[in-house]
């Protein structure tokens, strides 16, 4: 919220300094942003009026002119503006005038002329970018007194940062409120008393959506000059609060709803067409807006229209068919009050935001609607009104308004959650400055907040107020209280941060990415087709929650190899969205919201940063799949071949921990690759984070002191079978055979591929057996049992043993 300092002080002029009134207003909780002069420094700049301005003899672009300036004679000034003409009033910087970017005005001549002094543009002055010529003022403006006087331009702007919640301080009356609950300061209001209708002329209105409007105050008034010129105090204040000045009847509007908080439109009355009917939109419908767009409406916008179609937007803004211009003779003035929930989050859909909006959908009050409407009418009299004007009456169709309930605050504990002890009077004293009504039911109070608040709800919204106002600057610092206990941590679980320092510790790097993706990326990765849509998203590429997060990691290679980066380990720990109708909603959860946390990471170019050591090699399948085997040593992991959309047919697998499913690991699509604009392929994984800290309680066992035994077993098998099939086969069979009780270990070491001769289509396979005994030295007859018992359960496999 930005406006003036001499507006607010209009209204409420409490006797601190500037710098006082914006400390005030910050520790009462409406931050001041910023206090910024509607000037920058600068003096000996004062009103002045042309009086000759004849060409200069020696430059076609300037003028030599006679200026009053207030002090005896006459000066003689060179100017170059093309607006300098006989009779204007101007600015204009003396002899020694000091401008901003330290400019000092001296004696000069210019082409042979002399000139003593400067005629200025609000440019010069630094108070606006117009440099299309001179500042020309008023005729009435008093020459020789000082512009910053003339101007009020020691005036400041102030930017209030009012919280999402104080809807009702989004005014200068707003402002003007809780400066007068702060310091007490008397508070003037502007002129709501009724203006007599001179006319009977209405026109009709038609609520069907008492949901969107509660209620719709209108009025004719017709005969307007619409060409009368905006005040000057009126375009002043609009302008220092961020409003360009734009025709009388818009910028009343927009002054209303600066100063009272209260969006208003004004319709020519000429260019409806049949009753306004406030209704929700219809699907297909388009609407003309004032800002030049056309938008497509649907049953989510509340839409005023006629026969010509949408007229206005609901709460947000208003239609360029029927929109005031100059020559606009009749209107129709609007004060409705739209609920709050019916017009937030439409802004977002369109695209834009409006200054209606943004006040409405924290709420406006509904029960000034005619005050306000009186006091808009007043002002159109008092700047386009003729002695042609008539008034009609103030039509009032009130639907359903809020239901605010009393708020009940314990004093007690008030005084509790302040940390203060504040009497009770004190804190019927803050209700009153704030203008609540209430009462005392023994140690409670029974409070009515005004119709404008409507951020009054709860006990510890009242408790808020007494704070504000008895001054955070006043309350006692004392440090929070808290029994801390040190819990227990289970030795079977790593905790979050120890999992992210693993992966640190294998050479990965950190990304934390937004869980909303875009419906494409969505589809080229996921598994999941049903991904759970944003309502409104922020844009086009946050349309979706994720159900993986392999899209955000190829997002960010993407990126990376853009520029110039020629390798990446990146990993993310995250938080994917899945539908489950099993969840059930609680503080944590959200019902029918699948939430689980995955751990998901993807290798890319060079396994090794540049060295002369060792010949250069880009990451392949087995890096990362030695670095999942990193984070689970010892467990029973393995990986079956297996496919993924994401992920190149023959080059993925799922990881399966104790015959559990935790994930998948491969290589990605080339067709994801190629639509990415990846050179090659990046390496994968996505695996439940819950599987990974779950790391179980180390066994101890004692070493043998007896001479281990090693054997190795070289096999053929067709090629399509599995290593993990003999593997499996082998383990099995060692649970069972009581010749494989001494077997230790059971490796693979060697794999090869026949290329011609009888094996082709099969493949070699050599095992290393360690065979070792606890309790005595293992002979060789029990190791050669061993070693069948072994080649038996390969055969069982189809594995034949080689010669």
């Amino acid at each position: 919220m930005l406006f003036s300092e001499e507006w607010l002080r209009h209204y409420i002029n409490p006797a601190l300094s500037s710098d006082e009134l914006c400390e005030t207003l910050t520790m009462g909780g409406l931050e001041v942003e910023g206090a910024e002069p509607i000037a920058p420094a600068f003096t000996g700049v004062i009103v002045a009026q042309v009086l000759t301005c004849d060409q200069h003899p020696n430059a076609d672009k300037l003028h030599v002119c006679t200026v009053d300036i207030g002090k005896g004679e006459p000066v003689q000034i060179v100017c170059g503006a093309p607006n300098v003409k006989a009779g204007v009033k101007v600015p204009c910087a003396t002899i020694g005038a000091v401008l901003p970017g330290d400019f000092k005005i001296k004696k000069a001549k210019l082409r042979g002329v002399e000139s003593n002094g400067m005629l200025c543009s609000s440019r010069e002055l630094g108070i606006s970018e117009d440099h299309s010529g001179l500042w020309i003022l008023p005729e009435d403006a008093p020459v020789g007194e000082d512009i910053r006087v003339y101007e009020r331009l020691d005036d400041k702007k102030i930017e209030v940062k009012a919280t999402p919640n104080r809807g009702d301080a989004l005014s200068v009356i707003g402002v003007g409120r809780d400066l007068r609950a702060l310091t007490g300061a008397e508070l003037s209001l502007p002129d709501f008393s009724p203006v007599p209708a001179t006319c009977d002329r209405v026109h009709e209105v038609r609520n069907e959506a008492p949901d969107l409007c509660g209620r719709f105050a209108g009025r004719v008034v017709c005969g307007v000059n619409a060409k009368a010129p905006t005040p000057q105090w009126m375009k002043d204040r609009l302008e220092r609060s961020g409003q360009r000045s734009i025709s009388a009847l818009v910028d009343i509007s927009n002054y209303v709803m600066l100063e009272l908080g209260r969006p208003t439109h004004i319709f020519d009355l000429d260019k409806l067409d049949g009753p306004l009917t406030v209704r929700w939109g219809k699907e297909g419908e388009k609407g003309e807006l004032l800002n030049g767009q056309t938008v497509d409406i649907d049953p989510y916008f509340g839409v005023i229209s006629d026969n010509n179609g949408i007229e206005a937007i609901a709460g947000i803004m208003g239609g360029d068919h029927a929109a005031v211009s100059l020559e606009t003779k009749n209107v129709f003035i609007e004060a409705a009050f739209w609920w709050p929930k019916a017009i937030q989050g439409r802004c977002r859909k369109l695209n834009f935001s409006t200054d209606a909006a943004y006040r409405f959908e924290r709420g406006v009050d509904f029960q000034s609607n005619v005050d306000h409407m009186e006091y808009i009418t007043r002002l159109i009299l008092e700047i386009c009104g003729t002695s042609e004007t008539k008034v009609g009456p103030v039509v009032d169709e009130i639907e359903e308004l809020p239901v605010r309930e009393p708020v009940r605050m314990r004093a007690d504990r008030c005084r509790k959650v302040i940390g203060a002890d504040i009497s009770d009077d004190k804190m019927a004293e803050c209700f009153t400055r704030l203008g609540f009504s209430f009462k005392k039911e023994g140690d409670t109070f029974v409070v009515d907040a005004p119709s404008y608040r409507f951020d009054i709800e709860i006990e510890e919204d009242l408790i808020e107020e007494v704070a504000r106002l008895y001054g955070y600057q006043n309350l006692t610092e004392i440090p929070p209280l808290a029994r801390v206990a040190m819990l227990e941590r289970s030795e079977a679980k790593l905790d979050r941060h120890e999992l992210r320092k693993k992966m640190a510790g294998l050479g990965f790097q950190e990304l934390i990415n937004y869980s909303f993706i875009s419906e494409d990326a969505e589809a080229d990765f996921a598994e999941v087709k049903d991904p759970i849509k944003v309502l409104n998203p922020i844009a086009s590429q946050m349309a979706v929650m994720r159900t993986q997060l392999i899209s955000g990691l190829v997002d960010r290679l993407k990126y990376n190899l853009n520029r110039k980066a020629d390798r990446a380990a990146l990993f993310e720990l995250g938080r994917i969205f899945r539908r489950d109708p099993s969840v059930k909603g609680s503080d944590s959860a959200v019902e029918g919201v699948y939430q689980p946390l995955h751990l998901a990471a993807l290798v890319y170019g060079f396994a090794r940063p540049a060295q002369w050591g060792e010949k250069a090699r880009n990451f392949d399948f087995f890096d990362l799949k030695g670095a999942v085997e990193m984070l689970l040593p010892g467990r029973n992991l393995r990986f079956e071949k297996s496919n993924h959309p994401a992920l190149h047919p023959g080059r993925a697998a799922t990881a399966y921990l104790d015959g559990e499913e935790i994930g998948f690991i491969g290589e990605l699509h080339p067709e994801l690759a190629h639509k990415y604009e990846l050179p090659h392929s990046p390496i994968v994984f996505e695996l439940k984070e819950e599987a990974l800290l779950d790391i179980g309680v180390p066994v101890n066992r004692s070493l043998s002191k007896f001479q281990p035994m090693s054997r190795d077993i070289a096999v053929f098998i067709d090629d399509a079978v599995p290593v993990q099939k003999l593997m499996d086969a082998v383990r099995k069979a060692a649970k069972k055979d009581p010749r494989l009780l001494s077997l230790s270990s059971f490796k693979l070491f060697d794999l090869y591929k026949p290329q011609d001769g009888a094996n082709v289509g099969k493949k070699s396979l050599a095992f290393n057996m360690l065979l070792q005994r606890p309790d005595a030295q293992l002979s060789e007859e029990e190791a050669d049992e061993a070693v069948a018992a072994v080649v038996e359960a390969l055969a069982k496999e189809g594995a034949v043993l080689r010669d």
